[in-house]
């Protein structure tokens, strides 16, 4: 599989050679003077919506899309920054896309999204219309880089610098740029991830706005990247299709950041844990088992608030507040809910920063768990491949994977037949419950290398009492993953 590098060296050098033959236009006549004023690139709602045809790895998208026709679209419905993609041979966009765009809608912002390799690429920007442009931090040395960066606001423009790994953020940290893109879809697989962007923000030092791109579907994306310390969110495909989604984007882009920051820390766990996999003890029901589970370790402390001979409440939860309180790990609330609604016991839970999350482990659709508004993770029981399937349509950045047991919803101490799970951990990141104990875990880690493992009834003595002996055993064979 070609590397990111590859992908991206493969599309400069290809421009580089049609530069050469063509000039930095590529054969479109641009004017000697720019003919509009400069926008602020980034007002609020700040939501940027792009004009696009097609992309590597999408293929076409809207090969006959006019881009003042859907400009227009995003300009009525009240969007103030709209990203032009005018790479031609990947892309099929232009610089005249740009120029009709800004002449039809001078009050849009727009960001001119091309390979950018020197500063006449930049001049041509500014003068074509360009009120920013983005800077590609792993297409450019250093100190190409931050030339770049500096002649952009020389010029007038907004630089968006995009950092995709540890060595783009130390080429960015020379010049600590202000507006920095973190980009969800990783170019060695054209997967996308949203938990990249939380995680690759923790490599900034400096506080810079940034910008959450790609891997937009719904309105909860934008509120997951605005309750995760991002000021702004780029939106491509999703728009071209389903314009009818504007409305929704706009508002959650403009709405208050409310949230603590559930799934960066996830992101951040899942950094620091190198390859090891998170770990997850549900169905707790003392004080003792919670330290215990805590201090060995653990990053999610699971709480069951549905039928179950593992059930708490939220009595019990107060109870033991100073406990919650202090401990290291996340909690979470595992609910069977009707239609997604959350107890008002909860949401005091959750306000109170006693519970950090909620778990969906019931029938709720991905419009209810949606409509929940709280941080949240679907459980999903797994018994074929369509049942996979279904997991592409819950909006949450992780869906757990748990045994399917004909009236058991979880904790049956079934496994998930192995070729299922095989084929989960080749769409992306898995979560994994079921069958896992502390006699197991390794060859299940070894085999399958699950980003989160949940136990529950495997280091139990009892349902609802944990074993101290076997969690002792699990953290310690966890220790030489």
């Amino acid at each position: 599989m070609r590397s990111r590098e590859d992908i991206l060296g493969a599309i400069a050098e290809k421009r580089r050679g049609r530069i050469k033959a063509e000039g930095h236009s590529l054969g479109v006549e641009v004017p000697e003077e720019r003919l509009y004023p400069l926008v602020e690139f980034g007002r609020a709602p700040f939501l940027i919506c792009e004009v696009k045809r097609r992309s590597p790895s999408r293929g076409d998208i809207a090969p006959g899309l006019d881009p003042v026709s859907q400009a227009g679209l995003y300009f009525r419905a009240g969007v103030k920054s709209v990203s032009v993609l005018t790479e031609e041979d990947h892309f099929k966009g232009s610089l005249t896309d740009l120029m009709r765009i800004k002449a039809a809608y001078p009050e849009l912002a727009l960001l001119r999204k091309e390979f950018i390799l020197d500063g006449e690429d930049l001049e041509v920007s500014y003068r074509a219309g360009a009120d920013a442009v983005l800077l590609i931090a792993a297409l450019l040395d250093g100190e190409t880089l931050r030339n770049l960066h500096d002649y952009t606001l020389e010029l007038g423009m907004t630089p968006l610098v995009e950092v995709h790994t540890p060595e783009d953020a130390d080429k960015a940290r020379r010049f600590e740029p202000q507006l920095v893109g973190i980009n969800s879809r990783d170019l060695r697989t054209f997967t996308v991830d949203p938990l990249l962007p939380l995680e690759r923000a923790a490599l900034l030092d400096w506080e810079p706005r940034l910008v959450f791109e790609s891997g937009i579907r719904y309105s909860e994306d934008v509120r997951l990247c605005r309750a995760n310390g991002f000021a702004g969110a780029l939106v491509g495909e999703t728009v071209v299709r389903h314009p009818e989604r504007l409305p929704e984007l706009l508002k959650a882009a403009a709405a208050p950041v409310e949230g603590e920051g559930f799934w960066a820390e996830i992101a951040r766990r899942r950094s620091a844990k190198k390859g090891a996999p998170l770990v997850k003890i549900c169905g707790l029901t003392s004080a003792e088992d919670v330290r215990l589970a805590d201090e060995l370790g653990a990053d999610l402390l699971g709480f069951i608030f549905a039928d179950s001979p593992r059930r708490t409440s939220a009595d019990f939860i107060n109870t033991i507040g100073d406990t919650m309180q202090k401990t290291r790990a996340l909690k979470v609330a595992v609910v069977v809910s009707d239609g997604g609604r959350i107890d008002p016991e909860l949401h005091a839970l959750l306000d109170a920063g006693l519970i950090d999350a909620v778990q969906f482990h019931g029938d709720e659709t991905p419009e209810e768990c949606a409509a929940a508004g709280v941080p949240y993770y679907k459980a999903l029981r797994i018994g074929s491949v369509a049942d996979l399937d279904r997991a592409v349509d819950f909006r949450s950045p992780r869906v757990l994977l748990d045994a399917r047991s004909a009236g058991v919803r979880g904790g049956s101490g079934r496994r998930i037949a192995a070729d299922l799970v095989a084929e989960a951990s080749t769409r992306g990141p898995v979560w994994l419950a079921g069958g896992i104990s502390d006699e197991n875990v390794r060859s299940i880690v070894d085999q399958f290398h699950p980003e989160l493992i949940d136990l529950a009834s495997g280091v139990e003595s009892a349902p609802g009492k944990k074993d101290h002996q076997k969690l002792r055993r699990l953290f310690a064979a966890l220790s030489e993953v």
